[in-house]
């Protein structure tokens, strides 16, 4: 009997929404994605730092072709030079569709399954893979997309799951109480589905090269972690789809 692994845990399932966050989530979101508030205001600025660590591999106006997953309303454009080829995958057009940096983006995709023949240089993405429900999926059809022995996956996410993660929350929680009546713990338990550990060892998994950096001390005391994977292990991403009965082509 084979020993059990993280890609056992997925996929997760959300837990149901209360009716009461319900009614404001879409009011919520707006707020925190454009920080028209004191804390999402501040929020963005810590942010930043994943959006920085994200684009250094272009700095100096480097041409590599980019692939960004979930990529929201386009905000990682701003730290980008021009590139030639980027792509995005967002299901959600109303995030992007009027902003003045959808003209920098080449295809647009609602989910990652629709690319098969593409390689990029560069995967990146921010702040997403906390919300995956399937991420072993995402990881390996990433890799999968990448450019075999020079691609990176370039991934940045919140340090959820540690203390310093939940007292940054509490923090934003204290707002979110004052202006809601509601728990915003329990909307963080809806919306990030995996901890920062569990996506490094899916990472791990699939990738053979993962250097880590750190907005804090160290991986236990800091609020967000930049992962820069590269060489797929494709036997263990080959491995997965089979056991999952998928395809990795169309």
């Amino acid at each position: 009997m084979s020993q059990p692994t993280i890609l056992d845990k997925f996929p997760k399932k959300r837990i149901d929404l209360p009716e009461a966050y319900q009614k404001i989530y879409n009011q919520h979101y707006v707020i925190n994605r454009e920080g028209k508030s004191a804390t999402t205001s501040l929020s963005q600025k810590l942010e930043s730092w994943m959006h920085k660590k994200v684009a250094q591999d272009v700095l100096g106006n480097k041409k590599l072709s980019t692939l960004e997953i979930g990529a929201g309303t386009l905000n990682q454009l701003r730290y980008e030079p021009e590139q030639e080829i980027y792509d995005i995958v967002e299901p959600f057009t109303e995030l992007f569709e009027n902003s003045p940096l959808l003209k920098k983006v080449r295809n647009v995709y609602k989910d990652i399954n629709d690319l098969n023949d593409n390689k990029y240089d560069r995967i990146t993405t921010i702040a997403t893979f906390e919300h995956i429900m399937d991420l072993p999926f995402v990881v390996g059809k990433a890799a999968t997309l990448l450019n075999e022995k020079t691609g990176h996956l370039r991934v940045a996410i919140p340090n959820e799951g540690t203390i310093m993660w939940r007292l940054g929350t509490e923090i934003t929680g204290f707002e979110f109480k004052k202006k809601y009546g509601l728990d915003y713990q329990i909307l963080m338990q809806y919306e990030h589905v995996n901890t920062a550990n569990e996506i490094e060892q899916v990472l791990e998994h699939f990738f053979e090269k993962t250097k880590y950096s750190v907005f804090g001390i160290s991986k236990s005391f800091a609020f967000y972690r930049f992962y820069d994977c590269s060489i797929p292990r494709m036997e263990n991403v080959n491995n997965y789809f089979l056991k999952k009965n998928i395809s990795t082509k169309a």
